[in-house]
This record gives C-alpha cells, sequence and structure tokens, in this order.
C-alpha cells in the first residue's frame, strides 16, 4: 500500500520535528525545547564531549558549558518560573566561570567546585522535567522526551559528582592504582546507572561507593517505572488520528 507523504509530513510536525512552514527558526527551537527534544540534544552533545575529551583544560570547560546550556534549557522547557530561569543562568555561569578559572590557574579544586554546580544545576533541571512529565494529562511524543531526558540527565549528574569527588577528595576516586582516562567517569556512571557492572572501574571508598549504590538503585526504579510504563501507555497512531479527525 502506498505511503501518503503528507501524512509522513503530518506526522513529523506532530511529533515537532519539523519546521512548519512560515515559521521562523526562533520559533521553531522554542518548540523543540518546549517538547525536550533541544534538552536531550544537549544532554549527548555533553555525553559525546565528555567521552572523547579529558575532564581537564579547556575540554572540560566546553563539556560544562554544554551542561550548563542542557540544564538551564530544560527548566525553560519545564516552564518553571522566569525567576528560577535566571538563577539557573547565574549557576550555569557560575559554573563556567569556575572551570575557566580552574584552567589558567591549574587548579583541580576550582574544577571541582564547578562541578558540584553542575550538578545542582542538572538536579534542578531533572526535577523539574520529571514534574512536568507527571503532570501531563495525555502521554505523548513530549512525554516520552522528558522522561528519556531526565534519565539521560542521571547519568549526567552523577558523572559530574564523581569527577568533582575525585578532584576535591585527597584520594583519587578509582584508587591510586588506576589511570583514569578520558570518558572514564561517564562510563562508570551510565554503566552504573544501567546495572551494567563490568567491574573495570569500582570506587575506591567512601561515599564513592555509597553514591554508585544510589544510582544503580535510581536507575533501575527510574527506568522500570516510568520509562517503561510510559511507552506502554504512548499510543501515536491515535493521537495523530484523533487530531486529523478533528481538522
Amino acid at each position: 500500500m502506498a505511503r501518503n507523504p503528507r501524512e509522513g509530513r503530518d506526522k513529523r510536525r506532530l511529533l515537532g520535528l519539523s519546521r512548519q512552514p512560515g515559521e521562523h527558526w526562533g520559533q521553531f527551537a522554542a518548540r523543540v525545547a518546549n517538547a525536550f527534544g533541544l534538552v536531550l540534544i544537549l544532554v549527548l552533545a555533553t555525553y559525546a564531549l565528555g567521552s572523547l575529551t579529558a575532564f581537564h583544560g579547556w575540554a572540560a570547560v566546553l563539556t560544562t558549558l554544554v551542561a550548563a546550556l542542557a540544564g538551564v534549557v530544560g527548566l525553560a522547557g519545564s516552564g518553571v518560573r522566569p525567576n528560577v530561569i535566571r538563577a539557573a543562568g547565574i549557576l550555569a555561569l557560575a559554573a563556567v566561570i569556575l572551570a575557566v578559572l580552574a584552567e589558567l590557574a591549574d587548579n583541580l579544586r576550582l574544577l571541582g567546585a564547578s562541578s558540584f554546580v553542575i550538578v545542582g544545576l542538572l538536579l534542578l533541571a531533572a526535577g523539574a522535567i520529571l514534574r512536568a512529565v507527571l503532570m501531563e494529562t495525555e502521554v505523548g511524543f513530549r512525554t516520552i522526551l522528558g522522561a528519556i531526558s531526565v534519565y539521560t540527565i542521571l547519568g549526567l549528574l552523577f558523572s559530574f559528582l564523581y569527577a568533582a569527588m575525585d578532584r576535591v577528595e585527597s584520594a583519587p576516586f578509582f584508587g591510586s592504582g588506576v589511570s583514569v582516562k578520558g570518558g572514564d567517569f561517564l562510563f562508570f556512571s551510565f554503566t552504573t546507572l544501567t546495572t551494567t557492572g563490568y567491574g573495570n572501574l569500582v570506587p575506591a571508598g567512601q561515599p564513592g561507593k555509597m553514591i554508585a549504590g544510589l544510582e544503580m538503585l535510581m536507575g533501575q526504579i527510574f527506568l522500570v517505572t516510568l520509562v517503561a510504563g510510559l511507552v506502554s501507555l504512548w499510543r501515536p497512531g491515535l493521537v495523530a488520528r484523533a487530531r486529523k479527525g478533528s481538522s
């Protein structure tokens, strides 16, 4: 059976993945952000940067900047109050400035402080997006993207937390005999979040072990109870037919 091209375009517009005729790029970007698509893109960009580069120097500054943008955009897309977005912007700016100062002064503790700020910002963003998802009356593409964004933000959040602990504690996070390479904190965080547990990277002591256990628990609960539940309730075909019938 031949596929109707118009029906395909209508479906893409419904999902918010295409720019509509006459729509300005700024309006399109705002609509994608409202659908949490831009948040997920920024989170994945942070993941790619953190995986391919070592978390120090100007690479750490760039990774911090993209992660900060993900947090601010996530809060904006969740519809929080303007003063909350302004406060998030100040936190994002502070994190980037601390990362720059850490590079200029060659001070790992400043980079650790910057990472702690990013952890707080991402925690606020994850909470706001989760609240927006739970407040939705209909499971749609925005809801699914929001749930996935929260899940990936959790992995990103914990990776910054582990990196911060490694910078400020007297002993390395994975122990003195382990050579940490670029992306190891992200790799450890996401394998912990998904409870894959390859075992090649293990926290050397407390509170690292306790926090890693907490991430495992949060990852399993979130994935099983929220993401799987939302996906099972998502019926994009029904929504598309309902909107087509009302037009």
